[in-house]
Parts: C-alpha cells; sequence; structure tokens
C-alpha cells in the first residue's frame, strides 16, 4: 500500500517574475516557466510568455538570487515560438509550458513543451546545450502496443517530462523515462467521436502515465528522443484535491528517498477544452517513487502541498491555480518554481515535513 505520509513540504518564498507592462508579448501573462542551469552555475528562467490574443512563446530570463533565494528575474528575449506547422493552427497558435530536464549522460538540455497546433495541444522535443538555441525534434510518436489495443498518437497530450537518469524500463532496457497525461476525448479531435480509454483502463479521467525510450538508441541518434514505447499508467486521480484530473510537473529530482515528482491535481468543471479556464482549481501534490523502478510509488500526499491561497494564486487569467512546473537547488536547497492563476510566477522551498 502506498504510504501518504510525505517527506517533504512546500513554504512560499514570494513572486519572482510578473507581466511586463506595456509589453504585448507578457500581456495575458507570465507563467509555468522551466529552468535550466549553464556550466557557470547560472540559473535561467524560461517561462511561458501569453501575448494579446492568447498566443504563447517561450521566454529566457536570468535568475535574481540574493541570500540564497531568487527574487526576480533580468529578461533575454525569446527562444522558442510558433513557427511550425504542428505549432500553428488556423484559430490557435502556441509553445507552451515548457519543462526543461538536464540528461548528464547525453550533455544536453531536453525541453518538452505543448504544441498547440491544427488539431490542438500535442507533446513535442527540442533539444539545446546553451539554453538559448533550441533544435526542434518534433512531435512525440507513441509506438503501439497492442496489450493496449490504442494508438496514443490520435490523442491531445501534455504535461510531460523526462527523468535525468536512465532507469531500467519494463522490457529490462537501460532507458530514459518520460511521465506525460493522454487526453482521452477524440471529440476533442474530431466532434462526434466518443471517450476512448485504453484495454484495462477503467477510470476515464485524466492520468499521468510513464514511457520509455531505450539509451542507446538515443545515443546512436538524438531523435530518438521523440520515439516512446513501454507506455503505462502511473497514477490515476485518487484524492478530493485530484478528483477532475492529475498532470505531471517539474523534472523529477533525486532525492534520499527515490524519486521525487510533483504534479498537480485539479477540481472543478471544464467548460471547454481549449479555452481558458474559470471554473476549476489547481494545487500541487507529491510522490516518491522508487529510484531503479519508477513505476513504484513509495509514497503519495493525500492532500495538496500547496494550494491556491494568496491573492496572487487566486485572482489572474485563471484564478485558484497553483501550478508546479520546475526545481532547481540553489546553495544546497531545493526550491520549487510555479505558475500563479495562469499571470505570474512564484517560488517555494522545498523542506523536509
Amino acid at each position: 500500500m502506498t504510504e501518504t505520509t510525505f517527506p517533504y513540504r512546500l513554504e512560499r518564498a514570494g513572486v519572482i517574475m510578473t507581466p511586463e507592462h506595456g509589453n504585448e508579448l507578457e500581456a495575458e501573462g507570465v507563467l509555468n516557466p522551466a529552468t535550466g542551469h549553464l556550466a557557470d552555475g547560472t540559473l535561467y528562467l524560461l517561462p511561458r510568455l501569453v501575448a494579446t490574443g492568447n498566443v504563447s512563446r517561450v521566454g529566457l530570463a536570468r535568475v535574481i538570487i540574493e541570500n540564497g533565494t531568487p527574487v526576480g528575474v533580468e529578461r533575454e528575449g525569446i527562444v522558442l515560438q510558433p513557427e511550425r506547422s504542428w505549432e500553428r493552427g488556423a484559430n490557435n497558435a502556441g509553445t507552451e509550458d515548457p519543462r526543461v530536464t538536464f540528461i548528464p549522460g547525453l550533455g544536453i538540455h531536453v525541453m518538452t513543451y505543448v504544441a498547440f497546433g491544427p488539431l490542438g495541444p500535442r507533446t513535442a522535443i527540442a533539444v539545446s546545450t546553451d539554453l538559448r538555441e533550441w533544435t526542434r525534434l518534433g512531435p512525440a510518436l507513441f509506438e503501439f502496443d497492442d496489450a493496449l489495443d490504442i494508438d496514443l498518437n490520435l490523442f491531445h497530450n501534455k504535461d510531460t517530462v523526462f527523468f535525468p537518469e536512465p532507469v531500467t524500463g519494463p522490457d529490462g532496457v537501460e532507458s530514459f523515462a518520460v511521465l506525460h497525461r493522454p487526453m482521452w476525448d477524440l471529440g476533442e479531435v474530431k466532434p462526434g467521436e466518443k471517450l476512448t480509454v485504453p484495454a484495462g483502463v477503467e477510470d476515464p479521467r485524466q492520468s499521468i502515465w510513464i514511457s520509455y525510450v531505450p539509451v542507446a538508441e538515443v545515443e546512436a541518434d538524438i531523435r530518438s528522443l521523440v520515439l516512446w514505447r513501454g507506455h503505462r499508467m502511473l497514477i490515476a486521480p485518487e484524492f478530493a484535491f485530484e478528483q477532475l484530473k492529475v498532470g505531471g510537473g517539474p523534472p523529477p529530482v533525486l532525492v534520499d528517498e527515490g524519486w521525487l515528482v510533483l504534479y498537480h491535481g485539479v477540481t472543478g468543471e471544464i467548460d471547454n477544452a481549449f479555452t481558458q479556464q474559470q471554473k476549476v482549481n489547481y494545487s500541487a501534490g507529491g510522490l516518491i517513487l522508487d529510484r531503479n523502478d519508477p513505476t513504484i510509488i513509495l509514497s503519495r500526499t493525500a492532500k495538496p502541498l500547496l494550494a491556491a491561497e494568496t491573492d496572487d494564486e487566486r485572482s489572474g487569467i485563471v484564478p485558484n491555480v497553483v501550478f508546479p512546473t520546475a526545481i532547481e537547488r540553489i546553495d544546497g536547497q531545493l526550491f520549487v518554481f510555479y505558475g500563479m492563476a495562469d499571470s505570474k510566477i512564484g517560488v517555494a522551498r522545498i523542506l523536509p515535513a
């Protein structure tokens, strides 16, 4: 049985980024950032910048640190914007919600982001050595698994993060694991189609899944990072703060207990998957996964680690949102960076419970 006594808690440390006055590229919010360290130790934020008309880009900003705590940013421009066909549709466009994992074994930063294209949101991948120049590898592609009796390529997919270190895949092969969140309502892609779930899955609510990419294939060809296999559900909604759905947060971080994974749980009501929601409540939850086999859940929060309680978290483009997307270690202290009401970016300390 999964332990619900969680070894960590979150303590707010402040707001570090708000929309720049008069900047149309940030007129509808700065939110849900990735982060990354360069070799010289400089910490950067890669925020989602939402322009007038709800068009998202990925920016770059150096994090200002005072007395070991992030307190602000210095903007350095745009590093990714909707330019490819899978990032632009007739009525929507966006490169949204970046997550960045530095994979030491490859010596590169791997960005997963939501490409909001002609048929809606899909996970896409880009890589970089310096956080400034990104090479797109394209949308994620899912190997067919006959046991699931479903083609995951048909579905919208979001909230994707890579683990930084290899693990053993379900086939016994050394692999890079990746968390993602399929969305089972095909009616969002083609009106009139129905909710379709994989064989053996009884809960149709959006859940966190795990897939794998063999390390040897990636070392032979970096483009293999988009080819995923070994798909299985990791967690489904279970507790009160996640009754509607769950989704991935920051890239997993190794701690003494195993892999620390923060995620978001959602309650409320969704009116339309493609519009900004006003009737939802996003909170941060946590998992501890086994270091060698991340499908083994050692601990899970039964209550939120952080919920929308401050004015910045409760009032914004989408009210009542705490959305964790990055974890960084600064002077030995772990911090989580998170979106606040789809409008601003906050930071919190990760402390022992």
